[in-house]
């Protein structure tokens, strides 16, 4: 395993030569659901000060986190499913917000190809934890189970040269109802958000939510300070098939806020909003 500097000299030698891949990584996820369970990458900008926000070029941000990542996945060990235990250990504990998965490392531009349903990586190993695993108090519930890929719902790799949404925009996802919204996130400085929703009005389908369902609020700024809170309702507007679907949206639960290590450089220590938000 590479020490912090080698790895971020090799990282940084590796971009500026325009090799496409990177190395592995423990790349960090929330995990939500309750009747499956679904991952989304923590992602970041910048890995710190001490290296440039972009590379030579300007075409890619340094930070090996720089992608929005959600996926749908089972826990098994063995060959036998034990997502079971996910999901008992969540019903027991109906007041923690934040499950956490830590993998090892894994190269996670291979879960971004042409037909990302499909993506060239398939499974990796990881420990699932009740709460955040970079934080205390955190529990550990599944040891070295395989996290077996079952669909890739959203992935992208930031671009420096893209728009910022200016109306809030989120990410659809989930199975009947059990509906998350996490925020479309763009250029720094920005901010991380997973949110359980209902709809009132057309609901996309389960297919169409398997692919991550884009959302936006055009009645909110694209600002932390705006973004859906439990209890608010909102008018969205989803693009799905050859016209938008028009719904309300009720936002039911904030499992996951974050916007220090959304900004470049990072901010490591909890910001206001994150306080007031309890996280």
């Amino acid at each position: 395993m590479f020490d912090r500097r080698t790895f971020l000299m090799t990282f940084l030698a590796m971009r500026r030569m325009g090799l496409s891949e990177d190395l592995p990584n423990t790349h960090n996820m929330m995990l939500v659901g309750e009747g499956a369970a679904f991952l989304s990458h923590l992602p970041m900008f910048r890995r710190d000060e001490s290296v440039p926000e972009l590379n030579d070029a300007k075409t890619e941000y340094t930070s090996p986190h720089r992608f929005q990542v959600i996926l749908e996945a089972v826990f098994t060990r063995e060959g036998k499913d034990v997502t079971a235990t996910y999901f008992s250990d969540r019903e027991k504990n109906p007041k923690v917000n934040m499950y956490t998965v830590e993998p090892a490392e894994f190269v996670l531009s291979r879960l971004l190809t042409p037909d990302s349903p499909n993506p060239t990586l398939r499974s990796f190993r990881g420990t699932v934890f009740r709460g955040h695993l970079e934080r205390q108090p955190n529990q550990r519930i599944l040891t070295d189970v395989t996290v077996e890929v079952k669909r890739v719902i959203h992935a992208r790799q930031f671009d420096p040269k893209g728009v910022k949404p200016a109306v809030l925009e989120y990410i659809l996802f989930g199975k009947d109802t059990d509906l998350f919204a996490a925020h479309f996130i763009a250029k720094p400085p920005d901010f991380d958000q997973i949110v359980s929703v209902a709809l009132d009005g057309d609901k996309p389908t389960d297919e169409q939510l398997g692919r991550g369902v884009r959302m936006s609020l055009a009645s909110r700024k694209n600002t932390a300070a705006q973004r859906l809170r439990p209890t608010e309702k909102a008018q969205a507007e989803m693009s799905v098939g050859a016209s938008p679907v028009r719904a309300e949206i009720q936002a039911l639960r904030e499992f996951y806020f974050e916007e220090g290590e959304l900004r470049s450089p990072p901010t490591f220590s909890t910001t206001a909003k994150e306080r007031k938000a309890g996280f």
